[in-house]
């Protein structure tokens, strides 16, 4: 996710809280649902042949239904937190070869979770619209179906506030790792596309990974591409009560063609390429307490090993590269080696989108909290089609080439949280 455009900067709307009360009917000149740039795009061939024959064309339907049946806003929470979770769930039941695969889509596929969350959310709008309730009220219950659809809910390692939980893993030799991956994004370009760190994380989620030292829990979630949930905090909000009892986390996203890069720094700026909602972002990345924040975080990650070990077919580096304005000067340059003192962010070894950004976010979140954690940012290759599969117009949603790349690379990323956890 290494994109960078210039484009017209639109600020994201502010974080709005719900409020509660009996479901009435608007007026009728209120009730017309706003559809997002995303939910939109669930009108074409594309997204409705892979819901289909991943058999996830009836999880909107079945949302829709239970919505109908809500009287009021806490009806209509508990209803989009059961259904959000199941979705989840589902999606990572089915990657790892749990139940029926619903069609003939291969299960490694991350596709299904994406557009079955876009069609439930503009069920979501829709069934808002004529409800009565407040906008904050519809705010709050597309954050709380967003969150659980995505595994941000369930990301807390055991979840609650019980007291010694890392310490009773760590006295059976059980690390804790968190990971995260993105939903896929340039849809415009080619709305076939598939993430492989969504792939990634739907299939690690729950799992154990056996290392030298032990082994290896590993809780994963996925996050949108949009800069509006950024600046409202979503990063913040999933890793918060995580990384405290994490002893590893790796957050991950699509990077280059045909390698993969540990980034070693990562940089304070958004370089304004459009989001999944064509929207775009110029400026210094917006946090709490901006006095107190740096231009640079780097990695914990054990860079060296990981670069060291045979993990895959992909060759694997240590990106150091970063573009900075130098203390002093105007004029953005490139620093190989990475940052000098006091320069000012234009890019770090991610870019400067949101790949960049999660990194910088949990990076600086791992700092705030005085964590003494690995944790860090690795990109994954660009997953291609098959060569005879090439045309967005013309091709189709998958081919076995496409389908092997996504399993090398998930194969290849959980060798490299292997490693990591490892020499952690």
């Amino acid at each position: 996710m290494l994109a960078s455009a210039a484009l017209v900067a639109v600020a994201p709307p502010p974080h709005a809280a719900a409020t509660g009360g009996a479901v009435a009917a608007r007026p009728a000149s209120d009730a017309a649902p706003a559809v997002t740039v995303e939910e939109a795009r669930l009108d074409r061939d594309v997204p409705r042949r892979i819901l289909a024959d991943s058999g996830f064309d009836g999880v909107a339907p079945a949302f829709a239904t239970a919505l109908r049946g809500a009287g009021s806003y806490g009806q209509a929470e508990r209803a989009a937190v059961r259904h959000g979770e199941r979705l989840w769930r589902r999606a990572v039941d089915r990657a790892q070869g749990r139940g029926p695969a619903g069609g003939e889509l291969s299960r490694d596929d991350d596709r299904p979770l994406y557009w079955a969350r876009l069609a439930m959310t503009r069920e979501l709008r829709a069934w808002h619209a004529e409800s009565g309730l407040s906008d904050a009220a519809g705010v709050r219950l597309l954050e709380r179906l967003e969150s659980t659809s995505r595994g941000q809910e369930s990301l807390a390692l055991g979840g609650g506030d019980r007291a010694g939980e890392r310490e009773r893993d760590r006295a059976k030799g059980v690390k804790r790792v968190v990971v995260t991956g993105f939903d896929p994004f340039t849809l415009d370009r080619d709305i076939r596309i598939s993430n492989p760190s969504g792939a990634l994380a739907l299939a690690l989620d729950g799992t154990v990974i056996r290392t030298a030292d032990g082994p290896a829990r590993v809780e994963t979630a996925v996050f949108p591409v949009r800069w509006g949930d950024f600046a409202d905090g979503t990063v913040e909000r999933a890793l918060r009560r995580a990384l405290p009892r994490a002893d590893l986390f790796v957050t991950v996203s699509q990077g280059r063609v045909g390698r993969i890069d540990v980034e070693r720094y990562n940089g304070a700026w958004r370089g304004g390429f459009g989001d999944n909602e064509n929207v775009s972002e110029t400026g210094l990345v917006p946090v709490k307490n901006p006095a107190t924040q740096p231009q640079w975080t780097r990695t914990t990650l054990p860079y060296a090993g990981i670069v060291a070990a045979g993990t895959g077919r992909f060759p694997v580096y240590d990106n150091t590269s970063v573009t900075e304005i130098p203390a002093g000067a105007a004029t953005p340059v490139v620093r190989p080696d990475g940052p000098t003192p006091g320069s000012a962010a234009r890019a770090g070894g991610g870019g400067d989108y949101l790949s960049n950004e999660i990194a910088y976010r949990a990076t600086l979140l791992r700092d705030r909290l005085g964590l003494d954690i690995p944790g860090g940012h690795v990109h994954t290759p660009v997953l291609q089609f098959g060569p005879d599969n090439t045309d967005p117009a013309t091709g189709s949603v998958t081919d076995p080439v496409f389908v092997q790349n996504r399993l090398d690379i998930t194969e290849q990323l959980r060798e490299i949280v292997r490693v990591a956890a490892e020499e952690s």
